[in-house]
């Protein structure tokens, strides 16, 4: 399978990588921190290829995709894993608008691009990292969780796409939980490694879900969520 990777010099996206590889795959990986791409790729040169590219660039997103069908000739998987939110209890813009960046217009701009690739070529799995905080907002991150929400349906649109189009497309909405990544804060419950998100995130690509809690137990979390009154939210 050949699989490209946004946003994998760390985190859950550098441990797909790794996972992948090991299980004999072609992976192209990218980010913004050219030296640990380069450090990455030599663990295992003959399988990896590595670009790397700025998704908040959203011109440099169509030169980097188009160079890696140029290497990889066909594409299976897309994963965005690429994702950034600071606290903004002041409401800043500075703050705001690095996120929305990132998330929304990035994330927005690379998934366009993967499922015109995919119908074009006849077939692919797209998946979007999004996160729990998408189910509701948050007075202190409040830049993070809406954009969130908007990968959550904004992915939920592809997949609707997907299954009404002649190729076959498959779309994947990852909902991670709390993972120990360099996004997480504090001591918090329910924290589960990269390698353990990972694996799960692997096994929820192959069954082609449409949507997974990551790790499974979180989607208990999220139907509370839904349906607690704002007032008591108001309260956490």
């Amino acid at each position: 399978m050949n699989i490209v990777i946004f946003g994998a010099t760390s985190g859950i996206g550098k441990e797909l990588a790794n996972l992948y590889v090991n299980n004999g795959h072609k992976v192209a990986i990218t980010g913004r921190r050219i030296e640990k791409l380069k450090t990455i790729y030599k663990t295992h040169p003959d399988q990896y290829i590595y670009k790397q590219h700025d998704v908040t660039d959203l011109a440099s997103s169509d030169i980097v995709f188009k160079e890696l069908i140029a290497v990889l000739k066909t594409i299976d998987l897309v994963i965005y894993s690429s994702g950034i939110g600071t606290p903004n209890y002041d409401l800043t813009w500075d703050k705001e608008l690095p996120t929305l960046e990132t998330n929304v217009l990035g994330a927005t701009k690379i998934f366009g691009l993967a499922y015109q690739f995919f119908r074009k070529q006849g077939y692919g799995h797209l998946v979007g990292i999004s996160s729990l905080a998408g189910i509701r907002g948050n007075r202190h991150v409040p830049a993070y969780f809406a954009s969130k929400a908007f990968q959550n349906n904004y992915l939920e649109s592809l997949w609707l796409k997907g299954k009404r189009s002649k190729a076959t497309i498959y779309v994947t909405d990852i909902i991670p939980g709390f993972v120990d990544t360099a996004m997480a804060q504090g001591e918090t419950f329910w924290m589960a490694t990269t390698q353990k998100a990972s694996r799960q995130i692997v096994h929820a690509i192959r069954k082609k879900k449409k949507r997974a809690y990551i790790t499974k137990r979180w989607w208990l979390l999220a139907i509370l969520l839904r349906i607690i009154p704002s007032p008591i939210l108001l309260k956490m």
